[in-house]
């Protein structure tokens, strides 16, 4: 049974409705640079049809070097995403780190992410799923797709159901990823929504060193296969100058790229709902 994940009062996002859409720059670097995609994205999402859901992070806790620029701050970070979310008409998420943090973000955004690399910290899963509010989890890259189901049970036994699971790559070997398509509809069987990260799922781990590389070319492709598997959603990092960009750059859509990819992977969402 598909589980139908509800936000705001317009969108619904599951397996066997219409693809969704979560994108955004990787991390808040200013108001502007913040409200100026979130307004090119919801432009180009209106215009295709596509449920839009604007992502940002106002701090990025897991850079690869102490020296990596890690956004505004909660405070500041919050203000931003609330101004795009009440001016632009947008649902907003954002993902957190720390269990403090996790009541003030609820106040704010639309879906509580927890990343990949916290996804079995039950402290933070339990708080986030307190909140009562829609938690997307991120598959860690060293996790089975079965072993989702643990971290739903965690989330479930504080009587939120609100869930989605984020397939984002595992780790082959040392700073590499791969894609396992099986992992999808494995994560589907448990009815919960899922989301495929077409660009973390292209990252290098610290492939530049003091920073993580990735293969942006790819992303396309893996995006393609991926709704054609059949998902609710895909995420995208976007930014208007990926090569510029103070986080994931390496792994982020250009702006400019991103119309074309969700018209290719648009056109075979319908095909593929159509047929099941």
């Amino acid at each position: 049974m598909n589980k139908i994940l509800k936000i705001k009062d317009n969108i619904k996002i599951a397996n066997n409705l219409p693809l969704s859409v979560i994108a955004g720059p990787c991390v808040i670097e200013s108001k502007k640079q913040a409200f100026e995609t979130a307004l090119k994205l919801k432009q180009i999402c209106n215009k295709l049809k596509i449920n839009f859901i604007f992502k940002a992070s106002y701090d990025k806790a897991n850079r690869s070097s102490i020296n990596s620029y890690r956004g505004p701050g909660l405070e500041t970070g919050l203000e931003i995403l609330k101004e795009i979310k009440e001016t632009l008409k947008v649902p907003v998420l954002t993902d957190v780190h720390c269990c403090q943090d996790v009541n003030k973000v609820a106040e704010v955004v639309d879906i509580i992410q927890i990343p990949a690399f916290l996804c079995r910290q039950t402290d933070l899963i339990t708080a986030c799923a307190k909140t009562q509010i829609p938690v997307n989890i991120k598959k860690g890259q060293f996790l089975a797709p079965d072993d989702c189901q643990q971290i739903i049970n965690k989330i479930k036994a504080f009587k939120n159901n609100k869930i989605s699971l984020t397939e984002r790559g595992s780790s082959f070997g040392y700073r590499n990823l791969v894609v396992d398509f099986r992992s999808i509809e494995i994560m589907k069987q448990t009815g919960y929504p899922v989301i495929f990260d077409a660009t973390h799922s292209v990252q290098k781990p610290g492939g530049l060193g003091s920073a993580s590389g990735g293969d942006r070319q790819f992303v396309l492709p893996l995006a393609k296969a991926a709704v054609a598997v059949g998902v609710a959603a895909l995420f995208l990092e976007v930014h208007k100058n990926p090569d510029k960009a103070l986080s994931d750059g390496a792994n982020s859509v250009d702006l400019k790229m991103f119309k074309n990819i969700l018209k290719e992977v648009i056109k075979i969402d319908k095909i593929v709902k159509k047929s099941n």
